[in-house]
């Protein structure tokens, strides 16, 4: 079997701005021998795999992420929060999006679906995204030489740093690379290059974060010029996508919940014993109300043979599983906070009186885009526990920050991995194995890349073995 991150996909949906399929009414194009794809339509249809990001790219398949930093708690099958499976598959994100978007930045040159310019920054935008999700998750991979086909079936895997270091110069690229017009198929901005050149800056500017413990001065230098460069001004900036009301594109937790009648999945005793006595706005979003009108999380980790009784513990609030509810991906509020951190470590100008107004702000737009007001604003955020410490700002900005990320399970995890906050404690049920620092590698890449699957273990910058406790590079001890 080789490598799907090799293997080119011919099979491309064509998208319209809305995420439906484009049909060509040309009879007289012949059907066993379709046109190439061109770029926007690679592009949407690598925008078309962006929820599954929290899905672990099955989706019909129970998460992962969002258990690591435990914001879910199983009902019914608890193996995931105790940490049981070890090695996770990364081939359909190469095969997948990845590959759409290194063929799309190939193939850009049909100035009728908007300025070539723009086509190829959005996609190397989308590319850099992908691989900062690929990278933080399984740390040392294939990149310079993947995407090869024949010419390579057996890539090298590249330190974390060079895929950082690399893709700080992408977003360099497509920061500088944007013109005049909008491009066509784009179903996330609507076409609409501003908040592209916004988003690619923003998520610079939180790559740059993760630098934060491991090179400090490199992190400081591409956060000032990702901040310089323009990024996120509010939520409607937010890197958002959008479910529809159909079944092809119905938000995971629809077809869970709704479609499926699966109540297999709790807020977490983490979360609700975190929120609830700080009366947060956000917890009715999150969690509703068990039988007896209360908010009781379930505990993390339960073995598999506890009978959970669903009328008295919270489920996933409502309003986050309906058909058409969003999946929130990158958002103003994530840039808010990391300006409040930059400003706290010194790495912008303010300190703590920026500090400040940044956490503000920041838990004023996370209340506004969860809840769409701001009501409790004023009440929640003038409570000792909230209220901005200088003492202990850090950690207060992370926490709020690991709230605010809620079901966006990677990134919490990234976070909580690189700040150590909210302080956690692992599954009681799990023969003692501490909450994962990392995923191991498809097994299938023993077999069909042994040499270099063998020298990326020995390459990773803080010892150990494919499990789920080596680090990644800026997880440094």
């Amino acid at each position: 079997m080789k490598p799907l991150y090799h293997i080119c996909l011919v099979t491309i949906l064509a998208l319209t701005a809305t995420g439906c399929n484009k049909f060509d009414d040309d009879i007289n194009r012949d059907p066993n021998n379709p046109e190439k794809a061109s770029a926007t339509q690679l592009i949407a249809s690598a925008q078309q795999s962006l929820p599954d990001i929290g899905s672990a790219f099955d989706k019909n398949a129970s998460p992962y992420g969002i258990h690591y930093p435990q914001y879910i708690s199983g009902t019914t099958f608890t193996e995931n929060s105790r940490y049981n499976t070890v090695n996770f598959n990364f081939y359909p994100i190469y095969a997948g999006p990845l590959m759409n978007l290194t063929e799309a930045i190939k193939v850009a040159n049909n100035p009728n679906e908007g300025p070539i310019a723009n086509q190829i920054a959005v996609a190397k935008i989308m590319k850099a995204y992908y691989f900062w999700h690929v990278t933080d998750r399984w740390g040392v991979v294939p990149y310079t030489e993947a995407f090869q086909g024949r010419a390579d079936f057996t890539p090298k895997y590249d330190s974390q740093q060079q895929i950082y270091n690399d893709l700080f110069k992408l977003l360099d690229e497509a920061n500088a690379a944007f013109v005049v017009g909008n491009i066509k198929n784009d179903i996330i901005y609507g076409g609409d290059m501003v908040k592209w050149k916004k988003l690619g800056n923003t998520i610079h500017l939180l790559m740059a974060l993760r630098l934060s413990k491991v090179d400090a001065v490199k992190g400081a230098d591409e956060f000032k010029k990702a901040l310089a460069n323009g990024i996120m001004e509010k939520n409607e900036d937010n890197f958002t996508y959008v479910h529809l009301v159909d079944k092809v594109n119905e938000n995971f937790w629809y077809t869970s919940f709704g479609r499926l009648k699966r109540n297999w999945f709790a807020v977490s005793k983490t979360v609700v014993d975190y929120m609830q006595p700080l009366s947060d706005p956000r917890l009715p979003v999150f969690a509703d109300k068990n039988g007896a009108g209360n908010y009781v999380g379930l505990e993390y980790g339960l073995p598999g043979s506890v009978s959970v009784v669903i009328n008295n513990i919270s489920l996933l609030g409502s309003a986050l599983r309906q058909q058409n509810s969003p999946t929130y991906l990158v958002t103003y509020a994530q840039a808010l906070f990391a300006k409040a951190e930059a400003a706290k470590l010194g790495w912008i100008p303010g300190g703590d009186g920026d500090a400040k107004l940044n956490y503000d702000k920041a838990i004023e737009q996370s209340i506004l885009q969860w809840t769409k007001s701001t009501n409790g604003l004023t009440v929640f955020i003038g409570q000792p526990q909230v209220a901005y410490n200088q003492a202990i700002a850090l950690r207060q900005i992370a926490e709020q920050r690991w709230i605010h990320l809620f079901m966006h399970g990677y990134e919490g995890w990234a976070e909580w991995r690189r700040t150590g906050y909210p302080l956690l404690s692992p599954a009681p049920n799990n023969n003692n194995l501490a909450i994962p620092r990392r995923e191991g590698y498809p097994t299938q890449e023993i077999s069909n890349n042994g040499p270099n699957y063998s020298a990326a273990i020995a390459a990773f910058p803080y010892g150990g073995t494919d499990d789920l406790n080596a680090r990644v590079w800026w997880d440094k001890p």
